[in-house]
């Protein structure tokens, strides 16, 4: 087993360490929290630099690479910026576009992320009641005879949805009931008529605020259509491993950034004239964070090289998902914990970050969810 990075990646690392001490820095941070969003000159530079390129095929544009590569440059954003930023999300997006939109559609959708290092549409997939149920949805569409298709329903956390112009939304065709799976996917814009957004506040990760939106007999042309009509549940599915193994690999960076600070201040805060580093407590938090971070991190990596080699990854990044989660928010809290009542406040960034982390434990599939998809594959695996 061979964990060294190469000399490329450490070149990676070293670019990304660079543009995060330039461009992301704690008070940059707060400001783009205060202001629910980055600047255009910081989404556009972050493409010039390459890596809002990386993962892209080279015919578009883009800087090919492997999944290991992408892990590593999730994670170390993360870790650098201290922060979940909106870069994976750009990137996902995408290369949603890309691999289910037509030529049309992905010429139109990567000359505008070229112009602006940001996607020109949101994704709305989820609706209150059809979030890890993906078969509750009941948005749909109804074809017309004139050869439209009149959209009604409702999505939710929608990242950037109201500052994005067009949407990537799936809407079942026809028939809202549970049990038909046929359901397509539509480039929405956001100006039609019948469109309409209501802002949601959340706990954390501020830069990238979400809303709600509304389709009240929004006309769509054939097309709006992305991707085989009728396809959207398979299409949905297909990037999900990807999505939550690059999500544990930013909530990684996150506690990853916490260890730092919590390592860093047990040294220097004195107690009862000692620092608090020699209280077998604090070795024994330290230890269990440091713990969870190596496992995180064997199994992030481990589930990436396994998708490089094109071996199926749908029980190991369930396991990941569910097992990543929940550890990098436990050692952020502890993190918390060690700085006591100054992790407490907004003096230090480990309270904001681990707001950030919690939310990773619902987006992408629920830590209850990916008991399902996991227990059920191992369950078969171990039969007799």
């Amino acid at each position: 087993m061979d964990f060294a990075r190469t000399d490329e990646q450490e070149l990676l690392v070293e670019s990304i360490q660079e543009f995060c001490e330039r461009n992301l820095d704690e008070r940059k941070i707060v400001e783009m929290f205060d202001a629910h969003g980055m600047t255009d000159e910081l989404l556009k530079e972050y493409l010039e630099a390459g890596f809002g390129l990386m993962g892209i095929p080279e015919e578009l544009g883009g800087v090919p690479c492997d999944r290991v590569t992408l892990g590593v440059l999730t994670e170390e954003f993360a870790h650098y910026a201290g922060s979940i930023t909106p870069f994976l999300n750009n990137t996902l997006a995408m290369c949603d576009m890309i691999d289910f939109g037509s030529d049309e559609q992905v010429a139109f959708c990567m000359e505008e992320y070229m112009k602006t290092g940001k996607p020109i549409f949101s994704l709305g997939f989820s609706e209150p009641a059809a979030g890890s149920d993906n078969m509750s949805m009941t948005a749909t569409t109804k074809k017309q005879a004139d050869g439209t298709y009149i959209l009604n329903g409702q999505k939710t956390w929608v990242t950037a949805g109201e500052a994005l112009p067009y949407c990537l939304v799936i809407a079942k065709n026809e028939d809202p009931s549970h049990d038909n799976a046929e359901m397509t996917m539509w480039l929405v814009p956001k100006d039609l008529p019948g469109v309409s957004t209501a802002g949601l506040g959340k706990r954390g990760q501020q830069i990238m605020p979400f809303c709600e939106m509304y389709f009240d007999d929004v006309k769509l042309t054939e097309d709006m259509m992305v991707g085989e009509y009728g396809a959207g549940f398979k299409n949905l599915m297909k990037n999900f491993e990807m999505e939550r193994s690059l999500i544990i690999a930013q909530c990684l960076g996150c506690a990853q950034a916490c260890m730092d600070d919590a390592a860093a201040y047990v040294n220097d805060r004195i107690t009862f004239g000692k620092p608090i580093s020699s209280y077998q407590l604090i070795q024994e938090k330290l230890t269990e964070m440091e713990t969870k971070l190596i496992n995180v991190r064997n199994m992030l990596y481990y589930v990436l090289w396994r998708m490089d080699q094109g071996m199926s990854i749908r029980t190991e990044s369930a396991l990941l998902k569910r097992y990543g989660a929940r550890a990098c928010t436990e050692v952020c809290q502890e993190a918390v914990q060690i700085f006591g009542g100054l992790g407490y406040t907004t003096e230090t960034r480990v309270g904001r970050i681990a707001n950030d982390v919690r939310g990773m434990q619902i987006a992408g599939g629920t830590d209850e969810i990916m008991v399902y998809i996991a227990g059920r594959q191992l369950a078969k695996k171990y039969k007799k």
